[in-house]
């Protein structure tokens, strides 16, 4: 495999404006099986600011400043709990055709109001939960049973303290958080149709926001002028911004906010922008060339164009790990994390991607192509990342029917990347992002990317 630096001009793919919607019904349907899956009495799902996925999934809600949590009970019962500032925005933004908003002053801002519903117990009897009923609860992630430690929730123990005096027996308080995020059979781990339509409305622009990072970037910009370039239009965001640089004296930071640090000649910088669905990453060096760094990102884009190139429909998470893993290893580079994950609302849901485990890749995976190489010298930075969505003939056939626009993007960005990047597309893989697979190394000359060969 050869990869060249080469002339590309990426296409105007055509930036959706209005978000498609996941109907009603959709999100009555995953808060029933939900509780289907979890085989209790009652399901208690959390939710923060940073941990709000798993309530969004289920009734398009999700608490802002504060904490809360949606009960799913027997006969449809849905009921979401929350603090004194998200009780009225629960009733406007929850896409559930039956719930209720209850009150809990335990879950709001610190010095606010406590005199009229102070008690989690207390609400959690109001609606009906009782001594003897078993309660499945779905915290941010699964409990880390890998590493050997205690199988305890990840969900705040004051709220699992509630609910387990409402059930009488600490030992009803049971996890079911894998119902929804485990790696394969997970209920958010498959997406349908809508929700691919929507996710790809999220990919398109926050790729297009970091794009607008690349190509405008100029030598002598603040980090702060950089990351404005992307043209932020107030997108629900499922990460901070990230812009960092660095010269030879010290390592990018890849997680950093932008600052007032000025952008030099040979710099190496990053940049990050993700929205709910989708999140765009891309770094390389402010320069328009350097011989040594070309070695090395050309090498890195082999173990892109691997990873395009293996995954589909059916092929184990362990192979995807192991080809990509040999393809870096070969130019002296490793992923430091996962080769590829699932994503949703936030970055990262799960990924049945890893070096051992019995997990297969679905029709319906949204996967973030995201292999951060590893080592890299002080002072560079090297990053491509987008959003895809795996699809069988029948969910591309359900996307075209519904979202005809979306599939023409897909379509076209399909075509773009084979007749210009040259990488062999599987038909399952459909990209959501306006810049799939580009990598400009050098961003003073981001018209040229890596190509295949």
């Amino acid at each position: 495999m050869t990869v060249e630096l080469a002339p590309v001009s990426v296409p105007d793919f055509g930036l959706p404006l209005q978000k498609p919607s996941v109907p009603v019904h959709t999100y009555d349907l995953r808060c029933r099986e939900t509780y289907a899956r979890a085989g209790c009495d009652w399901v208690a799902v959390y939710a923060d600011r940073e941990h709000f996925s798993n309530i969004a999934y289920l009734c398009d809600f999700e608490p802002r400043f504060e904490e809360a949590i949606l009960m799913l009970g027997p006969e449809d019962a849905r009921v979401i709990i929350t603090g004194n500032e998200c009780v009225s925005f629960a009733q406007a933004m929850t896409r559930l055709s039956s719930f209720e908003v209850r009150l809990c002053q335990a879950m709001s801002l610190p010095g606010q109001d406590r005199s009229r519903a102070p008690s989690l117990l207390a609400v959690l009897k109001d609606i009906g939960i009782r001594a003897g009923q078993r309660i499945g609860l779905v915290g941010w992630k699964p409990p880390a049973l890998e590493a050997g430690e205690d199988a305890g929730f990840f969900f705040p123990s004051v709220y699992v303290d509630a609910l387990r005096r409402s059930a009488g027996d600490p030992l009803a308080v049971v996890d079911r958080t894998e119902s929804l995020m485990h790696p394969e059979q997970g209920l958010r781990a498959i997406v349908d149709a809508d929700q691919i339509a929507a996710f790809e409305w999220a990919a398109s622009r926050a790729t297009a926001a970091v794009w607008r990072i690349v190509t405008q970037v100029r030598e002598g910009d603040s980090e702060l002028e950089a990351a404005a370039r992307m043209a932020y239009a107030g997108e629900p965001l499922s990460a901070h911004v990230m812009l960092a640089s660095s010269d030879a004296s010290g390592p990018v930071v890849g997680l950093r906010s932008p600052t007032a640090r000025r952008l030099s000649r040979g710099d190496g910088v990053t940049t990050a922008v993700g929205y709910w669905g989708g999140l765009s990453a891309r770094a390389g060096l402010i320069s328009d060339g350097d011989d040594d760094f070309l070695k090395t990102a050309s090498a890195y884009f082999k173990g892109l164009l691997t990873w395009y190139e293996t995954v589909d429909i059916g092929i184990a998470g362990t192979e995807v790990f192991s080809r990509v893993s040999e393809t870096l290893a070969q130019g002296g580079l490793a992923s430091m994390l996962n080769p590829g994950h699932l994503c949703g609302h936030e970055e990262w849901v799960n990924t049945p991607i890893r070096p051992t485990g019995d997990y297969r890749l679905r029709s319906g995976m949204v996967f973030q192509v995201d292999i951060i190489p590893t080592p890299m010298p002080l002072g560079w930075a090297l990053n491509c990342e987008d959003p895809v969505v795996l699809a069988d003939a029948a969910l591309r056939s359900e996307i075209a029917t519904r979202h005809p626009d979306v599939m023409s993007r897909i379509d076209a960005r399909r075509s773009f990347m084979s007749e210009a990047l040259g990488v062999n597309l599987g038909p399952s893989i459909l990209p959501l992002g306006q810049t799939p697979g580009c990598l400009a190394p050098f961003w003073l000359k981001s018209g040229h990317l890596l190509v295949k060969g």
